[in-house]
């Protein structure tokens, strides 16, 4: 037996729900937290931590701690986004080799899929400890405006973390689906979903058989709250270095102080006016002494800071009702998504642009993985999810000259595919050459270069040229893929694929191998530790009623003899409990329970 559960693969924090007895239920991790940090940290011992345990120990370990590595998800080095993170971050960001985006950790290179199957094996084990049976496969969510070469990339971390993706589906289409659950009422729905790291808008309509459509999606996948915070950060460190002429950023421990201490504040201020930001021995030496940074953070002035960025946002909404040709007084609820839209302003200018207040019957931070349950449920059940979907980009070649044509528009429901003729031409050529783009520029170059594609082996052309059927399809979860068939002979022609960025076959087995082993090891500690916590729980319990039972069963020789074999045992036990293999804690935990059974039988007599 097995279980399909909905997990929301967020920027800042991920989220884990299934449905039960009808519900969906976010699912609290081990702390009692039902959302986890999207953090991950290796220690200088080498071990892997992830979640709230990452976060305490950011501070000290900031080279080797990562956050926010969803929004380099899919995004080749050479990007204008991967820069900007590397210029920000406090861990080393390097090229892969095949022009992605690596993360070296204490010597280590991880690929972007690798760190992010980490938060999603997490998320099954949260799963599989609340279900009691395995998980292995999920419905994942991911910005509406993730591209491709994003979706992949997720596909890719499912498969590290030993989790088949059934489904991807878009967060704010998640969103939608939790938010209309159990109703049939027609209704418009402009879903604004502003995230730790992306920004979506999707136009909803849940028509009166309670069948979702997506009529538009836009979005930024570059737009998010680690952007306000680096806002604050920027403001601090400019303070800082104008009172005391000290660039904080050359200090990584500093650089992740200010952080932290950003974040809290942009939260902070979501509830009061101002808040003060207090570092002490912000720098501990150097020829001045230690400096202390001491700054109040008003909520006007985080609004001034951040203002261009919420505008952006509302400009994307325009985008998006255009797409959908409606305008915002045609939409009947406006729902928020993301821990961001908590921010005042930002739910001033939602209420603003789409003229009226913002539904708040959903909880921004679990909404997301709600909906994925409900779709996972569906699939578990053989049912159709009652989602429609369309793709946020048009897919589409590069043609002579270096220009763009779409084949695929975008705002096209999906799946959905489209065929293309191509000729060869008469001088014996064998090989056709296709490079796929996903963008709406109308220069190649200026778009999202998904592969390039090479028909081989066709007949060296005759008269007219061998003409050959290329089929272009984008599936439900918004990935592409291509098929060809030579239309003279009806032969299936072979597409060899040149990955312009990501994981080799080969790399991915590796890791998902490591993560196996991983899991096995994590699951081997998890169940030693349960012994000892049992084995702690029943010293406890012995060390509490054995001076009852020395008061009833010591005026006997043998009662007396008992007493003091019993005390020997707990000592012994408790003495090895710490540094006990898994045989070992087998035997202590049977001689404790024989212990537990003698004092019982014991003390039942004497009463």
């Amino acid at each position: 037996m097995s279980r399909i559960v909905g997990i929301d693969l967020g920027t800042t924090n991920c989220c884990v729900a299934v449905v039960d007895d009808a519900k969906p239920r976010v699912i609290p991790n081990k702390h009692g937290y039902n959302t986890t940090p999207s953090v991950v940290a290796v220690t200088e011992t080498g071990q892997r931590i992830v979640g709230q345990i990452a976060v305490r120990q950011a501070v000290t370990n900031p080279e080797h701690t990562v956050q926010g590595a969803k929004r380099l998800m899919g995004r080749p080095f050479d990007s204008d986004e991967v820069r900007h993170a590397a210029a920000h971050a406090s861990f080393e960001i390097v090229p892969g080799p095949h022009e992605d985006t690596r993360i070296i950790l204490h010597g280590k290179e991880h690929s972007i899929p690798e760190l992010s199957a980490m938060f999603l094996q997490e998320m099954r084990v949260v799963a599989e400890d609340y279900t009691g049976v395995r998980v292995d496969r999920a419905v994942v969510t991911v910005p509406a405006y993730f591209n491709d070469n994003q979706r992949q990339a997720v596909r890719d971390a499912g498969a590290i973390a030993g989790l088949e993706v059934v489904r991807i589906l878009n967060e704010p289409t998640a969103a939608a689906l939790a938010f209309g659950f159990g109703t049939s009422e027609p209704k418009t729905l402009a879903v604004y979903d502003l995230g730790g790291g992306t920004f979506d808008i999707s136009i909803v309509r849940i028509d009166e058989h309670g069948e979702f459509h997506v009529v538009s999606t836009t979005g930024d996948s570059f737009l998010g709250g680690e952007d306000f915070d680096e806002r604050v950060m920027d403001f601090l460190m400019k303070a800082f270095y104008r009172d005391n002429e000290i660039d904080l950023r050359e200090s990584p421990i500093a650089l992740q102080r200010v952080r932290q201490a950003a974040q809290k504040a942009k939260t902070e201020l979501s509830s009061v006016d101002e808040t003060d930001v207090s570092l002490p021995f912000i720098i501990s030496t150097g020829p001045t002494g230690p400096r202390h940074m001491e700054y109040t953070v008003t909520r006007q002035h985080l609004e001034q800071l951040t203002g261009d960025l919420v505008t952006r946002t509302l400009q994307i909404c325009e985008i998006g009702l255009q797409y959908a040709q409606l305008k915002p007084e045609e939409i009947d609820e406006v729902i928020l998504v993301g821990g961001m839209t908590r921010m005042p302003a930002v739910q001033r200018a939602v209420e603003g642009y789409f003229e009226r207040p913002p539904c708040k019957g959903v909880h921004p931070d679990e909404v997301v993985a709600l909906g994925a349950a409900l779709a996972a449920h569906a699939i578990e059940e053989d049912r159709d999810t009652g989602l429609h979907d369309v793709t946020a980009h048009s897919l589409g070649i590069m043609t002579a000259g270096g220009g763009f044509d779409a084949l695929i528009p975008a705002m096209e429901p999906v799946p959905t595919k489209v065929e293309e003729l191509f000729t060869t031409s008469r001088d014996g050529q064998t090989t056709v050459k296709i490079v796929v783009l996903q963008g709406e520029s109308q220069w190649a170059a200026e778009n999202n270069a998904l592969g390039r594609f090479a028909l081989t082996n066709l007949r060296p052309g005759a008269a007219g040229g061998v003409r050959v059927r290329v089929t272009f399809t984008i599936d439900e979860d918004g990935i592409f893929s291509v098929g060809a068939k030579d239309l003279d002979t009806g032969e299936e022609k072979t597409i060899d694929v040149l990955a312009s960025s990501g994981l080799s076959d080969d790399e991915i087995e590796r890791m998902m191998a490591d993560s196996a082993e991983f899991l096995a090891f994590r699951r081997a500690e998890e169940s030693r530790e349960d012994s000892r916590q049992a084995c702690s729980r029943l010293i406890a319990k012995l060390k509490g009623v054995l001076p009852e039972a020395e008061k009833k069963m010591a005026w006997t020789p043998v009662g007396a003899n008992a007493v003091e074999k019993a005390r020997k045992a707990v000592q012994l036990v408790e003495t090895g409990l710490s540094g006990a293999d898994d045989e070992a804690l087998t035997k202590q935990h049977a001689l404790l329970l024989r212990v537990e059974q003698m004092i019982d039988r014991a003390l039942e007599k004497a009463s």
